[in-house]
Formats: structure tokens, sequence, C-alpha cells
């Protein structure tokens, strides 16, 4: 499964939700929560292992962030990437 994630307060229920091998977009304001020293950085580190995580580079340019203010091991994607992560998984779930 692939979820889009919008906004992320951290106590939503998407950190539980999510199954080994999906993966995990944070678009809009979502990719605040994921910078290196936030609150969510050993939890979001320590699923790194099963998951696969994503920013998408407009979302993070548009905030003034660059990828190595990024928790290590999230990968920064352009649209065609993103375009393609949906062709991949054949169920999305969008979080807003």
């Amino acid at each position: 499964m692939l979820h889009l994630v919008f906004q992320f307060s951290g106590d939503t229920p998407i950190l539980e939700r999510i199954d080994t091998g999906d993966g995990v977009v944070f678009l809009d304001n979502a990719v605040l929560r994921i910078l290196q020293n936030g609150s969510l950085t050993n939890r979001l580190t320590l699923l790194l292992s099963n998951h696969r995580f994503y920013a998408l580079t407009d979302d993070l340019a548009i905030r003034g962030i660059t990828a190595d203010e990024l928790i290590k091991g999230i990968e920064v994607i352009d649209y065609p990437k993103l375009v393609a992560l949906t062709v991949e998984h054949s169920l999305i779930q969008t979080w807003s």
C-alpha cells in the first residue's frame, strides 16, 4: 500500500496503520514533521528498517527545507517518481 500523507501531527494513526513494505510519501505540510531532531525522529528512524519513506522535492523547496535536514533514510522524490509509486502500488491511502 502507498500512503500519501498531507497533514501529519504525529498522534494520528498513520504510523500504526502502515505495514511492512508499505511506502509513505510525505507531502504538503507533512514534510515539516520529518526533520532531523524532531519529536518523531526516533520513531520514524526505527520504522525505516521495514518501510519506505519519501518526501516530495517541490514541497521541501517551497518550505526552504533541504534533503540533508530530513531524517536519514527518507528518500527525496520528484513528481515522476511519485507517479511511478502510484502505479507500483495497487492500494493508495490518503491522509489529510
